[in-house]
């Protein structure tokens, strides 16, 4: 069933009218996405159009958490640079750091997700759902919205944005497009964590030395 909290988060997001935004939830039975494309199809999603625009300025910021123990480096680009030295947009830079320092994100987008990646998540999940004795009928549903779930841990802009969780971080960057009238991309980032991967480095190490030796 489509809410008014739906409709206004579509809204939000794309620039379209109340009503439009009520007959694309219903075209594409709730389904965010899709409705945005059905809007877009439609041409009437503004924010949508503005993503064809290319956004060369923005700026990159870095990002220090608990004293040292995390790092990021996050950058972000608009259309000009006015936007980009504007306190609005130096702000969603800020917030979107920190939503990478506290959920580790792998990717930016769905679409960033290795093919390799995505077969073997789906594969596992798959598994998951028999070994749970789900029936082969609804086994195929079960590992879509799961995979759904798995883009919501691993890809930035699905994620729920960690103020408001109704809200994702590409709400929040549609938000963003809407109130400044240009084409604002997640660009890239880079996500450390102090003393991350030295444990496999020196498993791997080890291994590769028992190899050599032949044990």
């Amino acid at each position: 069933m489509i809410n008014a909290n739906d409709v206004k988060s579509l809204r939000e997001r794309t620039g379209a009218g109340i009503l439009d935004c009520r007959k694309a939830l219903e075209a594409s039975e709730g389904d965010f996405d899709k409705a945005v494309d059905w809007l877009r199809a439609k041409g009437l999603a503004a924010a949508a159009k503005r993503a064809s625009r290319i956004a060369a300025e923005g700026m990159v910021d870095a990002y220090i958490h608990m004293g040292g123990k995390i790092g990021v480096l996050l950058e972000i680009n608009s259309e000009t640079d006015f936007v980009a030295r504007t306190d609005a947009f130096k702000t969603l830079v800020h917030e979107i750091a920190l939503q990478i320092a506290a959920h580790s994100a792998r990717w930016v987008a769905v679409e960033d997700v290795p093919a390799e990646e995505l077969v073997k998540e789906k594969a596992v999940q798959k598994a998951r759902v028999m070994e749970e004795g789900k029936p082969e009928a609804v086994a195929e549903r079960i590992v879509e919205g799961r995979i759904k779930k798995y883009y919501e841990e691993v890809c930035l802009l699905e994620q729920p944005y960690f103020r408001d969780e109704a809200k994702k971080i590409k709400d929040l960057v549609a938000e963003a497009v809407q109130s400044t009238g240009e084409n604002i991309k997640v660009r890239r980032f880079v996500r450390w964590e102090k003393g991350e991967g030295l444990e496999k480095r020196k498993d791997d190490f080890a291994s590769e030395v028992m190899a050599q030796a032949g044990l």
